[in-house]
């Protein structure tokens, strides 16, 4: 194999380099394959949709963590759903206001995959981390009481397993266990992409039933289908378009923002402001 295509619409996709296979294996739930790839450094794929690549890695995982956890003016406990590679995790880490992190992914093969071959993505190790291995979904009607602060989902494409994660079903529980000012977060994939555009509008009419702020918001993924990416934060109290930014950024410190590729606070108040067509889809006034 000297290439790895992922098609969104008929021959219409992105091809990559490749110059070998690194991991594969079929799960109960997935295929999951590591590539290294010609330029982009090594790649996860699952069930052939690119996952991760070492080189944009950070845009996805900096904007999935630092909005919500800026929204939120004091995050202590976190849960994040999906996530294997450990990304979103890493992320949430560097607050210093954040406690606590639990990690619930589904399949252990995205784990052992990006421990072997994608080592600078995860922290593993960290103290304030507790991994599970467990069907998110599960945990989360599991778990009785509001007690996180912050919920992010980071799932990948609404088919499979990951697609109950898009449920109004699925909203309903993580307003639940969800403090009486928690944060929800989540990927709701490529506006440019039409077969995506119901669970998008799926996703946002769901939160609007539970939360009184509900805001998507864009970032660019050159590995993603069409390079444009759009995420999704709703919240019970906070304005998420940035009111708490300077005041939190001073807690932690002036070396936070130095450390982040991608996000910075400009950043996270210019994400919320959408092209026309797709306020449309996300059905905004």
């Amino acid at each position: 194999m000297d290439q790895f295509s992922e098609y969104y619409k008929g021959r219409s996709g992105l091809t990559l380099g490749v110059v070998k296979k690194l991991y594969a294996k079929q799960t109960p739930y997935q295929l999951v394959e590591v590539y290294e790839t010609d330029s982009w450094g090594n790649l996860l794929t699952i069930d052939g949709l690119v996952m991760l690549s070492e080189q944009d890695e950070f845009v996805y995982h900096e904007m999935l963590s630092h909005v919500p956890l800026f929204t939120h003016p004091k995050p202590e406990k976190v849960l994040i759903i999906g996530g294997g590679d450990g990304g979103t995790a890493r992320e949430v880490m560097r607050h210093k206001r954040v406690k606590q992190v639990d990690l619930v992914e589904i399949d252990e093969a995205v784990v052992e995959a990006c421990k072997l071959y994608l080592p600078t993505v995860g922290d593993f190790d960290h103290p304030k981390l507790t991994l599970r291995i467990e069907d998110g979904i599960q945990f989360i009607e599991n778990t009785k009481e509001e007690t996180y602060d912050v919920v992010i989902i980071d799932g990948s494409d609404p088919v499979g397993p990951a697609d109950g994660l898009f449920d109004t079903s699925f909203v309903e529980q993580c307003a639940r266990i969800l403090k009486k000012d928690g944060v929800f977060a989540s990927q709701s994939e490529s506006p440019w992409v039409k077969h995506y555009q119901p669970s998008m509008q799926r996703l946002a009419k769901g939160l609007k039933l539970f939360f009184p702020r509900v805001n998507p918001y864009i970032c660019s993924i050159p590995l993603y289908p069409t390079g444009l990416w759009s995420m999704i934060v709703a919240s019970k109290k906070y304005d998420p378009k940035g009111i708490h930014i300077n005041e939190t950024l001073r807690i932690e410190g002036d070396d936070f923002l130095n450390g982040c590729r991608y996000y910075t606070d400009e950043i996270h108040r210019a994400a919320f402001a959408l092209p026309a067509f797709v306020r449309k889809i996300f059905q905004i006034e």
